[in-house]
């Protein structure tokens, strides 16, 4: 399973590529805003990827005659109210319904013409299979540097909060799966406004990350990446990722260990000893220093802060999530599936989170 998994790493450093699970859903669309975004920043292509779908079945569509048809100027949603009885009605058109060949081919092509609109230089790729949508995801997690997938939606991707397909994308997936919570939108990626300090917004020009007028002011720093490590596994892959994350973004890291005394040890009050507690945690802030050390020195602009903490790390983590643009959490790829607290975060989380395979 390591040899596995390390020559899918290897295969995976000449393929340059983020893809993004679509399936026409407005959470779909979040994921793939977020995907694009990610692309950009880390000069990625971008591949839009919609799976499963039973190719000759037909789906109603608004207008179709098969389905309730939304009033023009009316909310999204909205349907008709039914005439009273003896109102009279016009003869409904027949119309046929759309194969759901078509109308996935449908979704893929919006989706690429709206994202190709919002973020011009970014190369976009489109592929519809009839795969279904776990075993296409996981070969699709073979030939990306990311896979990205949103939080609902429709079909196969349907509600990764309750264990879905996207979860058990993230429990096996080759490589890193980011978990996009609907409604994700670019702001929430960066600080607010009024809790910028004047002297820390940037005067000079950048790019948009939509691809839009280059010579608008720059916009508010981004949200700290946080990082969730645990010193019995301090990978290489999981601590790259995190700093690179960082590093694209110009955002600070903020890393976070969580520990706790063993179970026999804290006794019936749940507390160990003071001194035990206090050496514990002594060593245990060396360990993270000295784990970060090569990193820092490879990411020299990167601000890095660290936290030791005693609890669990899925609350620590959840906490530190809600001032995050990122979190970033491991999965071994040795045990089964996510872990305790990884499994906690993609259902919490605040903020979209990255599930990296390691070693």
């Amino acid at each position: 399973m390591r040899d596995e998994q390390g020559r899918a790493r290897t295969m995976r450093r000449d393929i340059r590529t983020v893809t993004v699970g679509v399936d026409g859903s407005r959470a779909g669309l979040d994921a793939a805003d977020w995907a694009a975004r990610e692309a950009e920043r880390r000069r990625l292509t971008l591949r839009l990827l919609h799976a499963g779908g039973e190719p000759t079945a037909s789906v109603p569509v608004p207008g179709s005659g098969l389905g309730p048809t939304p009033v023009p100027g009316a909310a999204p949603g909205c349907v008709p109210r039914p005439r009273a009885r003896g109102a009279r009605t016009r003869p409904a058109l027949e119309q046929p319904a759309v194969p759901a060949r078509e109308l996935q081919r449908g979704i893929l092509d919006r989706a690429a013409v709206r994202l190709s609109y919002a973020h011009p230089t970014l190369q976009i790729a489109a592929r519809r299979t009839d795969t279904p949508a776990l075993p296409a995801l996981l070969e699709a997690a073979t030939e990306s540097e990311t896979v990205v997938l949103g939080s609902r939606g429709f079909s196969g991707f349907t509600g990764f909060l309750v264990g879905s397909v996207a979860l058990a994308v993230a429990a096996d997936a080759a490589c890193p799966v980011v978990l996009v919570r609907a409604g994700e939108l670019p702001p929430d990626e960066r600080v607010p406004e009024e809790r910028v300090p004047e002297e820390r917004v940037p005067d000079e020009r950048v790019p948009d990350d939509a691809g839009g007028d280059t010579t608008s002011p720059a916009r508010t720093p981004y949200l700290p990446v946080v990082l969730g490590l645990d010193l019995e596994e301090p990978a290489d892959e999981l601590i790259g990722y995190a700093f690179d994350a960082a590093g694209v973004r110009a955002a600070p890291l903020h890393v976070v260990h969580a520990w706790t005394l063993p179970p026999l040890r804290e006794g019936a009050g749940g507390a160990g000893e003071p001194g035990d507690t206090a050496a514990q945690q002594d060593a245990r802030e060396r360990f993270l220093a000295a784990a970060l050390g090569p990193w820092r020195h490879k990411f020299p602009q990167t601000e890095v802060s660290e936290e030791v903490v005693y609890g669990h790390a899925g609350h620590h983590l959840l906490k530190a999530s809600t001032r995050a643009g990122l979190l970033v959490v491991g999965r071994s790829v040795a045990g089964a599936g996510l872990g305790r607290a990884a499994h906690s975060l993609v259902h919490h989380s605040t903020c979209p989170v990255a599930v990296v395979p390691h070693d």
